[in-house]
């Protein structure tokens, strides 16, 4: 992968979204607080564009999404009264706006951390389950919400949810529009933590960190290997965890990790 200008690595403000690269760490954070971060047009593509440079850019080992205030996404911009968001072409809207960032996220040969901050409604939640970890602040909650005004899960929602929970669970959340508390989502094992709100940005740069400072050229192996794992048979998984394991065994990751075990010292991982 080549690297990015300098530039690119600098704070930066775009369409409500902040770029800060901190080291391995590359955040990006909603910012319209006011809107409880929902997505419009603007947003969405300038979230599309930071996830692109973030695959080009070799120094970034750890992807963060996170949003402004109390919310981390409320979905979609729906406009207020007087305004129209929504075109009529719903399915093209979602082609183009929600289709690039869900596959360009999970595409990603890094991990990716959602960090639910606040509220995660709709495609905010859809959002959030694209990521490959999730933790959550322990005032935030999550709905489906599609169901309430009349549409069906959309921008990979159906898809994460059926499985992370199987049909019944996603079916009463996404039919029910319940919402569910940070601990109801741990429990149900949407988030894989719950940090109090308090110390949620402290905890959740430790996290980021923690995952950048890895092995990350076998994390995004092993993401490979997880998801391709529910859509293929055991002979077939065999097969493929044989073929990323010779890849992994060919990177200096690798090497430092078995000197390390050989020297009775922490690993040095570059990502390499």
């Amino acid at each position: 992968m080549a690297e990015d200008p300098a530039s690119e690595r600098s704070p930066q403000a775009s369409a409500g979204l902040r770029v800060e690269a901190a080291g391995a760490v590359t955040t990006l954070t909603l910012d319209r607080p006011e809107r409880l971060n929902t997505l419009d047009r603007e947003l969405s593509l300038a979230l599309i564009s930071a996830v692109e440079a973030v695959g080009r850019d070799s120094r970034c080992r750890c992807l963060v999404i996170t949003g402004a205030g109390r919310a981390f996404c409320a979905g979609q911009y729906l406009g207020r009264e007087g305004e129209e968001e929504l075109p009529e072409d719903i399915a093209q809207l979602i082609r183009e706006r929600y289709t690039p960032l869900v596959l360009g996220l999970r595409r990603l040969r890094i991990p990716v951390l959602a960090a639910v901050n606040g509220l995660a409604i709709g495609a905010g939640l859809s959002l959030a389950l694209a990521a490959d970890l999730r933790v959550c602040s322990d005032s935030a909650w999550l709905s489906c919400g599609f169901a309430q005004i009349g549409l069906v899960p959309d921008s990979g929602a159906s898809y994460f949810l059926a499985r992370l929970l199987g049909p019944g669970r996603a079916l009463h959340l996404a039919l029910s529009g319940s919402r569910l508390t940070a601990e109801e989502a741990l429990a149900e094992g949407l988030v894989s933590a719950v940090f109090p709100e308090a110390t949620f940005r402290e905890r959740t740069e430790e996290l980021a960190q923690h995952l950048a400072e890895g092995a990350t050229a076998a994390m995004g192996m092993t993401k490979r290997l997880i998801y391709d794992a529910l859509d293929s048979s055991l002979e077939d998984q065999l097969d493929r965890e044989a073929w990323f394991q010779q890849e992994a065994s060919q990177t200096q990751d690798f090497r430092e990790g078995l000197a390390a075990f050989r020297e009775h010292r922490p690993p040095r991982f570059t990502g390499g």
